[in-house]
């Protein structure tokens, strides 16, 4: 895939209903200062206090498919499940792992909630009791930095540093196929394209590869661009987007289908970027750096909205839009 720029129909960057989008206004972060922030999306605005109770870096949050909790992954091994609204923690929290918790999500149900760790292996919790569901998944020979669901709920993907990415049938927890082998380097974010027939995954290689999701076979050229790792990737809501963040303290958009970039890189973050997501009508992209600060994106303009957002006393570990 060539890596030179094209222009882009960005209309395509707007749902067609983005009009039924009314609860998308919110954002959740989680830093190394060991707590939860939430912010209102439109203004910048903390929502509520900070939630606080872990007992070490915050390294990954998830709103659940309803926006009514957030679950936290974090260095202390222990996962959370908060309440929106009140902030307050919901039940007890989630043990099991032996090691930090590097990723957790949702399944799109809402029934189910994964983590992966840095003790290798992956789990699968209820999120109304907060139990175990089956024996962890395990395959991986090393950290688990990301896991992801597929849009239907039937599988799940986690990225290792190993380098390699795994498939897992979410009902049995057995593997799927190969592990998806091509990077040269520890894998640190994995996820679904919206259809849930491509997977892409960001590594410490500084590239990013597309998958097909059913035979695990590499899909063109690796996404080349960026000058340090790779550290978070997600594709837009259109689908036809793919947005990168990496170490080199940019925020990349790439043309799904063809490779290539799309406009000039995001800049002015002034540390690496650890966290990157869409909102859900693709309008703008959000950032969450080692820097301590937030910032929005205009995903059409290429330009930053408003001022950076820096109440995080550190890095901004992962970071999340309300659905």
């Amino acid at each position: 895939m060539a890596s030179t720029t094209r222009e882009v129909d960005w209309t395509c960057w707007v749902h067609p209903e983005h009009h039924l989008f009314t609860k998308w206004r919110r954002i959740v972060t989680g830093s190394s200062d060991k707590t939860i922030r939430i912010w209102d999306a439109e203004s910048g605005a903390i929502v509520g206090e900070p939630l606080a109770g872990h007992n070490g870096a915050v390294n990954s949050v998830a709103y659940s498919p309803d926006g009514q909790h957030i679950t936290s992954g974090p260095e202390d091994c222990i996962i959370q499940i908060w309440d929106v609204e009140t902030g307050d923690p919901v039940g007890d929290p989630l043990e099991g792992h032996t090691a930090s918790v590097l990723s957790v999500a949702y399944s799109p149900d809402g029934q189910y909630i994964i983590s992966g760790s840095a003790d290798h292996t992956i789990r699968i919790w209820d999120a109304e009791t907060g139990a175990p569901v089956s024996d962890p998944l395990e395959g991986h020979t090393s950290r688990v930095w990301s896991v992801a669901y597929s849009p239907d709920g039937h599988h799940i993907i986690s990225g290792s540093e190993d380098c390699t990415i795994r498939i897992w049938d979410a009902a049995t927890g057995a593997p799927v196929g190969d592990p998806l082998e091509g990077h040269a380097s520890a894998v640190w974010s994995v996820a679904y394209s919206t259809d849930g027939q491509h997977i892409i995954s960001g590594s410490l290689d500084h590239t990013i590869q597309i998958w097909d999701a059913e035979t695990g076979a590499s899909v063109g050229n690796p996404l080349e661009g960026h000058t340090n790792p790779v550290s978070s990737v997600a594709y837009c809501p259109d689908g036809q987007h793919i947005i990168s963040g990496s170490f080199d303290r940019t925020i990349r958009v790439w043309d799904a289908e063809i490779g290539t970039p799309v406009g000039d890189p995001l800049e002015g973050h002034t540390v690496w970027v650890q966290s990157v997501a869409s909102s859900p009508d693709g309008r703008h992209i959000i950032s969450g750096s080692r820097d301590g600060t937030i910032r929005t994106w205009d995903a059409e303009a290429h330009i930053a909205v408003g001022d950076p957002l820096g109440e995080h006393n550190h890095s901004v570990q992962s970071i999340a839009y309300s659905p």
